[in-house]
């Protein structure tokens, strides 16, 4: 049954469905990131501090922490980032639900109060046909 809301309904519901989309993408975005620093706290763990030789392989030693304590940070930045977005993405997706909820209640008893007076009108049309049959019974007992 269409109300004057039922395109508002789908609109709505379509906007939300987006958003639900948005939220999954937002959570794929934490787990990328979260193997990503996973991955950069691993390869810290790979590199060894040369105990003996010559004063460069400690300088790149020291230079090759510096770079992956940088690229941790860097990844660090990125889960704190995909963090916020996941709860930007959480309070809009709560937003359009409530206003799903709310057109599709307002739809629900748009077709409450159509029924209704379609119960009305079958009530009174029923009426009419059953004076009119006892109309005509009286006019033919007469």
């Amino acid at each position: 049954m269409k109300t004057r809301f039922s395109s508002l309904v789908t609109l709505k519901k379509s906007t939300m469905e987006k958003s639900e989309q948005i939220v999954q993408r937002a959570n794929i975005d934490i787990n990328s990131a979260t193997i990503a620093l996973q991955s950069a706290y691993d390869s810290l763990q790979d590199i060894h501090t040369p105990q003996t030789g010559n004063i460069s392989e400690l300088l790149a030693s020291r230079t090759l922490f510096s770079s992956q304590r940088i690229l941790i940070q860097e990844k660090q930045q990125w889960l704190e980032f995909a963090k916020k977005q996941l709860e930007i993405a959480k309070e809009q997706l709560k937003l359009d639900m409530i206003e799903f909820e709310k057109f599709k209640y307002l739809e629900l008893e748009e077709m409450k109060k159509i029924i209704k007076a379609q119960d009305i009108k079958d009530a009174k049309d029923l009426d009419e046909i059953a004076l009119m049959t006892f109309t005509r019974k009286l006019k033919l007992e007469s």
